[in-house]
Order: C-alpha cells, then structure tokens, then sequence
C-alpha cells in the first residue's frame, strides 16, 4: 500500500516522550518499562480487534521504537497489519549513539514504507510537520505521556483538536 492512500479511519498514530523524559532512560529491562511494553501491546492488540491495521509511528528514539517494535512482532501473528514510518527528515538518526543508529536502520528494513518529510533537519519544525502529519492520516493515537509539556503535549492537544480517539499510557 502506497503510504499516501492510507485509510485514516483504520489507521493508529504513536506519540510519546523521548528517552532523555522516560523514568528509565534507556534501560528498557527496568520494571516499569517491562510493565509500559505489556500495556502498550495490549492497546495494539485491541486495536487490531477493532479494526485498526495500519500504523504510523515518527521513528524517534524513546516510544517510537519501542512501538515499531511491538507492531512489527504483532505482524508474525496479525498478518494483514502494516507499519510505516513518518519521518521528519532522512538523517533524524545522525546524532544518535551507534547502538541507537543499528537498532534504527534495522527496524526502518522492517516497516511497509516510509514517509520522509524533508531530506535533511530544516529545524524543529519539521518534527511538528511529521507529527501533524500522523494526526491528520490517523483516527486513533496511542500515547505515552505524563503531562509534561513538549513534543508529545503539542501532539496529543493536535490529536484531541482533530478528533482522534486518544489512548494515553503512563510512564
């Protein structure tokens, strides 16, 4: 499927803080991470019951890939969901750790196709474009967001702008 003819009201958006506002960082082994990962899957789970099959997540270091993550291991079961990417920029992963750079690369082989805003950073509004972008190509958003303001606060106030069913994990 051409990401461009995506069907808004089958489709499901991420949102969440980057590693740096997790109160694990990047120790994903850490309980409360383990315990976010399961609730996480099963919001995927249920909205693949509800007829959710496409999925549009921005590839940002923290949530992003974690959900990539999880929707691309629900793919060996629910064969018929699909996953792309909504990039802001074709070199967002420049200034990440070599660790971050593989785990990325690897995951953007894996998706069903990718949407690529800008070809280089242009500033951070691209990252608003990308984000506006998913909203306005979703009907349901899955969050991880503990009130903070930032990224995540603007987005999910786009999403409840805009309509989308909003589900919101906490960290």
């Amino acid at each position: 499927m051409d990401i461009n003819l995506l069907s808004k009201g089958k489709t499901v958006c991420f949102t969440g803080h980057r590693v740096q506002k997790l109160p694990w960082r990047s120790n994903e082994t850490d309980e409360r991470c383990v315990k976010m990962k399961e609730t996480l899957r099963a919001e995927l789970k249920k909205a693949i019951m509800n007829g959710y099959n496409t999925f549009l997540c921005g590839m940002a270091l923290g949530f992003d890939l974690i959900c990539a993550e999880e929707v691309i291991s629900l793919r060996e079961t629910y064969k018929d969901i699909r996953i792309y990417g909504a990039l802001p920029c074709m070199d967002q992963q420049k200034m990440w750790h070599i660790n971050d750079k593989l785990r990325y690369q690897k995951l953007l082989e894996k998706l069903d196709g990718i949407r690529c805003l800008h070809e280089t950073y242009c500033g951070s509004e691209c990252f608003l474009e990308r984000n506006r972008f998913m909203v306005d190509n979703s009907s349901l958003m899955i969050a991880l967001y503990n009130g903070v303001t930032g990224g995540t606060k603007s987005t999910v106030d786009y999403a409840r702008k805009k309509g989308l069913e909003i589900v919101i994990i906490k960290p």
